[in-house]
């Protein structure tokens, strides 16, 4: 578990899988995250939820994002993890509408970042967010988050954005001396 100010990124478990499925299968949600709306029943969601919770294996790690009070309202992930490059990806969704715009989204970012940082050798953490999604741009910069180019796949256009090592070691707080 990571604790933040507004926020805990914890390890996935089974009892997330509902509100999981609830987001996926939200057209506006899937819209924002590029995606196309889930169409599986739950059943079969869960089947291959509770599987992958189980034997899942990949170059990153997944996290919910609860409140400090323990609700689940999304979702957060470094993927594509290359120690030989030095670098990862990021991804993060606030599918609890209710949270949106109050800073759960930049906590989250920052907690994830800073323990990218804190806990690997990786130099650069990148991601990429829709061309018009204005509000998770702002979210990513308020992070630290740079624009360094566009990209498009299919009828999705992307701005690609990235935090290097370097400018997060100076955006940290110096340790107070002790006297």
């Amino acid at each position: 578990m990571i604790i933040s100010t507004k926020v805990v990124l914890r390890n996935k478990r089974t009892d997330d899988a509902w509100e999981d499925y609830s987001w996926e299968t939200d057209p506006e949600l899937a819209r924002l995250d590029a995606a196309p709306v889930l169409r599986m029943p739950y059943t079969e969601y869960l089947e291959e939820y509770t599987s992958e919770l189980r034997y899942y294996y990949s170059s990153g790690k997944r996290f919910a994002i609860d409140t400090i009070d323990g609700e689940h309202i999304g979702n957060c992930s470094y993927y594509n993890f290359d120690e030989v490059k030095g670098e990862t990806e990021l991804g993060i969704m606030i599918g609890n509408r209710d949270y949106w715009d109050g800073g759960y989204g930049s906590d989250a970012v920052t907690t994830l970042v800073n323990h990218i940082f804190n806990t690997t050798r990786i130099h650069r953490i990148y991601l990429k967010t829709l061309n018009w999604n204005d509000r998770a741009q702002r979210c990513f910069q308020k992070c630290g988050f740079n624009t360094y180019g566009e990209s498009t796949r299919g009828k999705y256009h992307f701005i690609l954005m990235e935090i290097l090592r370097t400018d997060w070691e100076l955006g940290q707080p110096l340790p107070q001396e002790q006297s």
